[in-house]
């Protein structure tokens, strides 16, 4: 109970906190706004003797010229909180673009934009801003310039960390299973999920603009015909202010402002940095289009079966192998289960059928043809258009694989989208006819991933892997993390299914056991190779290699009772 009321006032402070900066705020923004109602006189007129002191109708006297000194720090807020925000905008605008850009492409675009963030985020901040600021001169463009060309950098940085994180999530490989587009991901995926974390951002970043303007108008490179707080201190150093007593009501006021400005937008930033979470972002409906999507293909097989996988040999970095001359078929109405222990190269070869291999993995020789096209040929764009549409994936962890932020039948409606020119009523149609396919209530379609049993988010990504009628579907350890009975639950629905739909199907697995009783043939690998392939009841009954052997006498089996027991 302490606990909880410790967190529920920490809570509770933070969001008066963000309150005072709200409020706070709204006063200096009001100000800003209506600086020429607010202001009693015009900023640049004299309207009274030089250093008059504070009265009835000039509440902070004048300057050294005779400026009402009240109507310079009125308009002041105009000049400051302009640079800040103007400068915030373009300097996030930049972060995220280099950040996001950066962390999806990795390899040299990747390199080049983090080593230019190096070389900005070594250079100190205001000696860098001051030698810009020189050679560009005097003026509120400079400043704008100067103040976003340093701030960028640092949530470059930390976007990319975010977006590398996010890019090798399940739920994003998936979408790339399906076809999905890198542009389409970033938008769709990647955006809500780092928005939380620009906001804040881009907040705090304002607090820093507004100290570095004023730091700039107070060494000469501000607007010298429009007085920003800044300027305000820097005539007044420069006008002998702190000789006479006006330095009280010419020194104070902008300096008092420009504090209660940057604890404003700290106060608020840091309330928002608090609460901000991926995971508290609202579900969207689907749009009614997804854009152009490319047509659907021509299958191709010419009497051949749509997964062949002939002599294919997968390497990592220089020498690492990952798979050496696997070759087999998969037949239409056909389930082949690839099974061998952690490590022999079974998933390498179901990435390649998908063309989803890592980055440091490339195919020295053979082909995987899909729906008799060689998918080790195909540009990223064909891939796409195979993806979700001939060949579709069921990965290995379904709570991974599916976004927590949007409803299993949002998700289910883009897999259709993806593919399919439709409005989202006749996305939400499949998808309730996919759901009721795979065994899930209609009344599920509104569920989030997290509502969802182990065995019903697995039917959920079935029910996605099917949405476009694939000829393959490829099944990386469908019943991982399953209990016995959701386990045979799931490989029947998956059994009927192919039956069904006459589905090419592959199923990778290093439990022998419970693919023997579906499967039509079995595929052994161990250290990527191909050890022995066999109808299921000669890899169970009679296997040939000694690695088969040792594997299906390891495995644990529940056997039936002699007759003569029950007698």
């Amino acid at each position: 109970m302490n606990l909880m009321g410790n967190i529920l006032g920490t809570r509770t402070r933070s969001q008066r906190l963000a309150l005072v900066g709200v409020l706070m705020l709204g006063v200096l923004l009001l100000c800003a706004v209506a600086a020429p109602w607010l202001a009693p006189f015009d900023p640049t007129e004299r309207v009274t003797r030089p250093f008059a002191a504070p009265s009835a109708e000039h509440w902070l006297g004048a300057d050294d010229v005779g400026h009402d000194l009240l109507s310079m720090l009125i308009h002041g807020a105009r000049i400051s909180l302009f640079v800040g925000i103007v400068a915030a905008v373009i300097a996030t605008a930049v972060g995220t673009i280099v950040g996001v850009v950066a962390g999806y492409s990795r390899g040299v675009v990747d390199t080049v934009l983090m080593r230019i963030v190096d070389v900005v985020l070594a250079l100190p901040v205001l000696p860098l801003t001051i030698v810009i600021g020189v050679f560009a001169g005097p003026g509120l463009r400079t400043q704008v310039m100067v103040i976003s060309a340093v701030l960028w950098a640092g949530l470059a940085r930390e976007l990319r960390a975010q977006v590398l994180t996010l890019r090798e999530r399940d739920h994003i490989q998936a979408e790339r299973a399906m076809g999905a587009g890198p542009w389409y991901v970033l938008r769709r995926h990647v955006a809500p999920a780092v928005l939380p974390l620009v906001v804040p951002q881009f907040v705090l970043t304002i607090k820093t603009a507004v100290l570095l303007e004023a730091s700039l108008a107070f060494l000469g490179l501000g607007d010298i015909s429009a007085a920003s707080w800044g300027a305000m201190l820097s005539m007044a150093h420069a006008r002998n202010a702190f000789l006479t007593d006006a330095w009280i009501w010419w020194v104070i006021p902008p300096g008092a402002a420009i504090a209660v400005t940057v604890l404003a937008f700290a106060l608020l930033g840091n309330a928002i940095e608090e609460r901000s979470r991926p995971i508290l972002l609202p579900a969207r409906r689907p749009r009614k289009k997804l854009g152009p999507v490319p047509a659907r293909v021509d299958p191709g097989v010419e009497g051949g079966a749509p997964l062949v996988i002939d002599d294919l040999t997968v390497v990592y970095g220089a020498d690492g192998r990952g798979a050496t001359g696997v070759g087999f078929t998969v037949g239409a109405g056909e389930l082949v289960a690839l099974v061998g222990e952690s490590g022999s190269g079974k998933s390498t070869v179901a990435a390649a059928a998908m063309g989803l291999l890592p980055a440091a993995a490339r195919i020295v020789s053979g082909a995987v043809r899909v729906a008799g096209r060689d998918v080790s040929t195909m540009s990223p764009a064909e891939l796409r258009v195979l993806r979700g549409n001939r060949i579709a994936l069921i990965p290995q962890e379904a709570l991974s694989a599916l976004d927590p932020v949007y409803t299993i039948g949002t998700q289910i409606d883009e897999a259709v989208l993806a593919h399919r020119s439709c409005t989202g009523a006749q996305a939400r149609e499949r998808t309730l006819d996919l759901l009721t396919d795979v065994g899930l209530g209609v009344d599920r379609v509104d569920a989030y991933p997290h509502q969802l049993s182990g065995g019903m988010r697995q039917r959920v990504v079935i029910a996605m892997a099917l949405a476009n009628e694939p000829d393959v579907l490829v099944a990386d350890e469908p019943t991982s993390g399953l209990d016995v009975l959701r386990e045979a639950e799931v490989l029947a629905l998956l059994d009927e299914l192919r039956v069904r739909r006459s589905l090419a199907l592959l199923i990778v697995t290093h439990n022998l056991p419970v693919v023997e009783r579906i499967a039509d043939r079995i595929a052994v690998m161990k250290d990527g190779e191909l050890v022995e392939i066999g109808t299921a009841e000669q890899i169970a009954a009679a296997p040939v290699h000694p690695y088969t052997r040792t594997l299906v006498e390891s495995a644990p089996r529940l056997r039936r009772a002699p007759q003569e027991v029950f007698s």
